[in-house]
């Protein structure tokens, strides 16, 4: 018989040893069917989430808005964007959206088209900012500061210069039409027109491109500047600013040699 040490070893061990485990034929049926309920509930999850977002009438594209339009109008963005109304928001192509605008509106820099849940596209426009302009026929040709012509408008806009290409009125430049060629000599006379300070640019009448280094500026005022070849910009942008404060009452500038600038009344 045991005794009490052995009967007290006994309860010990059972009570150490917890609760009956279930049989192991029961674990192995249970676990399949909490795998297959989770999965039954992650294929309705799944399932009422591309219902609402594709079948239900809570998500839908009802409206579209615009910002950062300039000349352009919301009203003219909206329609080249011609977002599908009613369709479901997420089925919206927004690259496409895109490609519409840039292909239908090439006043377009760049737009953002962005969905805002639950009813709307938001079209976030920059319009493209001309530096210059070419007359052609009694019209305008805006070109921007990368030398995209983008528009052409009946009235020339404030304060944008015109280009006068007079190369060919000179032997020096008939050779630099000859050695660059016109787009060329246009493209540098953007490229100026693009580095020309602010405080300047809102006075500037014309870019005037007699050779490749031979540009110069017609300002307001009878005041002119020789800025030279396109080279070096900024760093004439900030002499012709300087120069400018410091002789207030000159009518010509010279920063085709920005170290070595000179300012006089004639």
């Amino acid at each position: 018989m045991a005794g009490p040490v052995t009967a007290e070893r006994g309860g010990r061990q059972q009570s150490e040893s917890g609760p009956p485990r279930p049989p192991r034929r029961l674990a192995r049926l249970v676990r399949p069917r909490a795998l297959a309920l989770l999965a039954l509930g992650a294929v309705l999850l799944g399932g009422a989430a591309l219902w609402v977002l594709y079948g239900s009438q809570w998500l839908r594209a009802e409206r579209v808005t615009v910002s950062g339009t300039r000349v352009l109008t919301p009203a003219q963005v909206r329609a080249a964007a011609d977002v599908p109304l009613g369709h479901p928001l997420i089925s919206v192509d927004t690259d496409a959206v895109e490609a519409r605008l840039r292909s239908e509106l090439p006043r377009i820099a760049s737009v953002d088209v962005v969905r805002s849940w639950p009813h709307e596209i938001g079209l976030k426009v920059t319009e493209r900012t001309p530096v210059l302009l070419v007359e052609k026929g009694g019209k305008f040709i805006e070109v921007d500061a990368e030398g995209v012509r983008f528009a052409t408008v009946s009235r020339a806009p404030e304060g944008v210069p015109t280009l006068e290409l007079t190369a060919s009125q000179s032997a020096t430049g008939t050779a630099s039409l000859r050695r660059f060629g016109a787009n060329r000599l246009m493209g540098e006379a953007v490229r100026v027109a693009g580095d020309i300070p602010a405080a300047v640019a809102r006075d500037a009448r014309v870019v005037r491109v007699a050779s490749y280094d031979g540009i110069s500026l017609e300002l307001t005022g009878d005041r002119t500047v020789d800025w030279g070849s396109g080279e070096k910009g900024p760093a004439k942008a900030r002499t012709l600013t300087a120069l400018m404060k410091a002789s207030p009452g000159a009518l010509h500038f010279d920063v085709s040699v920005p170290t070595a600038p000179a300012a006089s009344a004639s």
